[in-house]
Order: C-alpha cells, then sequence, then structure tokens
C-alpha cells in the first residue's frame, strides 16, 4: 500500500474497536515510531475526534537515552501532542536475554498507562512481520507463524499495529515534523541479537533473492491466523464439552485423536492466561496423565505452573501447591475471623444451631496444617474417621490437602475447614454453636 496519513486514517477506522477511546502512539526516537506519530497527528481530526498522545519508554541502558528522549519531546511539541516518558528497569531473568527482558519490561509499562479503552499504536511495520515469522518458523512453532496482530486486547484498552502492510521504505517516505531528526538505536544494530542478525544479514540476502519475500511472509502470517481461528474454534467446542468443572475430563480428552488432544490443552491453557508449555512437555504431559493408573498422581511442572490428574480429571495448578502457614489462635466468638494468608481466605465463625458448643471449647483455638494421623468423629452416628480417609471418600485433591486448616481445642481435633466438624464437640440438636465458614476458599474437590 502506499502510505500517507490518510491511509492510516483508513487502516485505523477499518480496525480500531468500536469502545475505543483514544489513541496513545509508542515513540522510541527512531524514524518508525517517529513517522507513525507525525502520521497521526496530521490525521488526528478525522479519526472520530479521539485524543492523540505519546509515550516514550526508557530502558536505561544505552548512554545515549538522554538523546532518544529529547528527540521525543522535540517531535511531540512541534506536533502539539502530549507526551509522557516512562522509565523502566530492565532485569533479565537467567537464560534470558536483556532484548526480550526489555521488551517484557516496555509492554508492562505501556499496559500500565493505557486508559480504560485507548489504544496503543506501534509502528511494527511489513518487514518486522515478516522477520518475526521467519524467528517464530525457526523456533518451531506454529501459532506464532501467525505473525503479530493488528489488533488485539491490551491493558485497560487495546494494541494496534496498523503499518503491518506498510514497508519501512514507504514509511520513512513520509517523513516526521519539519526539522525534527531521528536517532538509530544501537540494539537495532547489534547482531548479538536475533531480530538484528536476520535484519542486516538474513534479509537482505532474502530479498536479493525473492524481492517479494515481504509481502509472502505477509500473506503467509494471514493464513496461518485464519488457520489458527478455525484451530480455536475447534478447541473451544471440545473445551466446553470436555469441561468438568475448573478441570478437563480425562475420558473425553483420552477419546480424541492426538493432534486434537494437544489442541485442547493448548486452548484450555491458554484460557487461564497462562503460557503454554513448550511443545515436548506438553506433549510428556498429555503421555503422563493419559497413561496413569488410578493410584499415580502425575504432575508435569513448567513455569510456575503444573498439570496434575486426580482420578478422572486434569488440572492446572500452580507448581508449588498452597499450604497453611504457621499455627496461629482463633478467638471463640461470633463472626470471629482468620485470615489464613497465601491466597487461602479467611475462616469466619458463624452462630450454628448443633456446632461446636462454646461450653467445651476454651476462649481460643488453633488453626494450623496437618501433621499427620488426625482423626475425628464426622457425624454422631459415624464412626471416627482419619482425615487422610474422609479427604479420599470426598475427593479432595491430593495437592490441596496441607491448605486445609485443621481447627484444634487444645491437642484436639474439632473441624477441618468448613468440611467437617468433630461431632463429639458439637452441642445438642438445635442448641445453639458455632460453624466454621470458609470464605474464599480455594478448589478443594
Amino acid at each position: 500500500m502506499n502510505f500517507s496519513a490518510a491511509s492510516l486514517c483508513a487502516v485505523l477506522q477499518a480496525h480500531l474497536p468500536a469502545q475505543a477511546t483514544g489513541l496513545l502512539v509508542a515513540v522510541s526516537g527512531g524514524a518508525d515510531s517517529s513517522c507513525l506519530l507525525a502520521a497521526a497527528a496530521r490525521m488526528r481530526s478525522a479519526l472520530r475526534s479521539l485524543p492523540l498522545r505519546a509515550v516514550h519508554v526508557d530502558h536505561g541502558l544505552q548512554t545515549g537515552s538522554d538523546g532518544f528522549r529529547a528527540r521525543c519531546a522535540a517531535l511531540a511539541e512541534a506536533l502539539q501532542v502530549p507526551l509522557s516518558i516512562v522509565r523502566v528497569a530492565v532485569n533479565a531473568a537467567p537464560g534470558e536475554s536483556i532484548e526480550a527482558a526489555a521488551r517484557d519490561a516496555r509492554y508492562a509499562a505501556l499496559a500500565a498507562l493505557l486508559t480504560p479503552g485507548e489504544c496503543l499504536l506501534t509502528a511494527h511495520h511489513r518487514e518486522d512481520q515478516a522477520e518475526t515469522v521467519l524467528l517464530q518458523a525457526l523456533r518451531g512453532g506454529f501459532k506464532g507463524l501467525s505473525g503479530m496482530p493488528v489488533c488485539r486486547r491490551f491493558g485497560a484498552g487495546w494494541h494496534v499495529r496498523p503499518l503491518l502492510d506498510v514497508s519501512r521504505s514507504e514509511l520513512l517516505g513520509v517523513g516526521g515534523a519539519p526539522g525534527v531528526g531521528f536517532a538509530s538505536d544501537p540494539m537495532n544494530e547489534d547482531l548479538r541479537f536475533d531480530r538484528a542478525y536476520l535484519r542486516h544479514r538474513i534479509w537482505p540476502l532474502l530479498e536479493k533473492q525473492w524481492p517479494g519475500a515481504g509481502p509472502s511472509l505477509g500473506r503467509t502470517a494471514r493464513h496461518v491466523a485464519a488457520a489458527q481461528g478455525l484451530l480455536d474454534v475447534a478447541a473451544a467446542a471440545d473445551v466446553a464439552r470436555l469441561r468438568d468443572g475448573d478441570a478437563l475430563s480425562v475420558t473425553g480428552l483420552r477419546a480424541l485423536p492426538g493432534p486434537q488432544q494437544i489442541n485442547v490443552l493448548r486452548h484450555w491453557i491458554a484460557g487461564a492466561a497462562v503460557p503454554a508449555p513448550p511443545q515436548a512437555r506438553l506433549v510428556e504431559a498429555l503421555r503422563q496423565i493419559l497413561a496413569a493408573t488410578g493410584d499415580h498422581l502425575p504432575a508435569v511442572l513448567w513455569s510456575g505452573h503444573a498439570l496434575r490428574r486426580y482420578r478422572d480429571r486434569i488440572f492446572l495448578t500452580s507448581a508449588v501447591p498452597p499450604a497453611i502457614g504457621p499455627a496461629r489462635d482463633w478467638p471463640v466468638a461470633a463472626d470471629a475471623t482468620l485470615e489464613l494468608g497465601g491466597g487461602l481466605g479467611r475462616l469466619r465463625m458463624v452462630a450454628h444451631n448443633g456446632g461446636l458448643a462454646a461450653h467445651k471449647l476454651a476462649s481460643t483455638l488453633v488453626v494450623h496444617a496437618r501433621r499427620g494421623g488426625e482423626r475425628l468423629k464426622p457425624a454422631r452416628h459415624a464412626a471416627t474417621q482419619s482425615v487422610q480417609h474422609l479427604c479420599q471418600a470426598h475427593g479432595v485433591l491430593p495437592w490441596m490437602r496441607d491448605a486445609l486448616p485443621f481447627v484444634f481445642a487444645g491437642d484436639a481435633l474439632v473441624a477441618v475447614g468448613d468440611l467437617w466438624l468433630d461431632a463429639r464437640w458439637c452441642a445438642a440438636p438445635g442448641e445453639a454453636g458455632f460453624a466454621c465458614e470458609w470464605q474464599g476458599a480455594p478448589m478443594l474437590v
């Protein structure tokens, strides 16, 4: 396409959500984003009169950061566009590239800056899209071959890339505000980074041999995105059919062909806003889960998350299950509450006929995790049973049993959360007593 302020306006009119409340252009001080901001400023009156502003994220990684900030400020002033400067700290985890860490920090800052309904505009162009497709192909993924979407939900609004069909040369032909120069980011020239190496060493050779490589890879991305959309629709239908509460049915999953099983698991994990494990890890998780016998509890972990099986269900959990912390006192009084911490909610003591008899209790109970071998009498005419047996009989998830709050009166177990009261410590039927109400309890069965 021949790029201009008018063509940018047409793309935005086609892709901006109807609920859009404003535009926020990310500018680095480089040519691409500066040209985008200049074009956006020229057409702002034609686009629903949406307010326009700009943001520059300073990663603090370069000695020339002051120069980039100054160029962004000069451009914004020339265009009469409000500019925000956001400074971020970049901390690369072990094994993570500084490039990836900077990108994560940048997008986290941009997401936090967006107001409800505002659209972040970035200057990713056709060559950026082609590079993304090639890099994803080299990493062996499929979904990544769909490249970058034109519009996606982001923060409190959306992330829009209106230049994906525009070549960099067309973009630069528009230029910025008169008298305002651009700078080149040294990281974009550093061949240690994958994208820079591809851009400077590989891409010129590809374009020389295949002059239409950029548009062709862009079409590939669109085709893969369409195919991925169909896969997502099919997976959503399968997930809805196989869902068992917050889990998936093992029997139902086992009945599907292998590729369909993987598609379902990926979609289900993504629906929980959790990054999917690598393909090999996902295949291994599926193998362990489907092959496990009744007395095995497979757990496949990755990046702080886990897939677990219990009986005929698959669960997505944190890698480290929650657990009750140190012992704490809980006063015996109506509406007395005890925060359990660790996302486990709180216990509240409520009046309940036939509940724990106050005259049998001391003024304070003690709450802590199980220590093994605890027993109680769950009903007046029931036998005394181990809590382990009760958990198995009621299907309490094994990895959640250390999260159960065990309530003691002295050395005697009188309650386990709001699951069981010990009948020996309860008032007579119809007489006033107390029950434990577990507010904000996690999924246990």
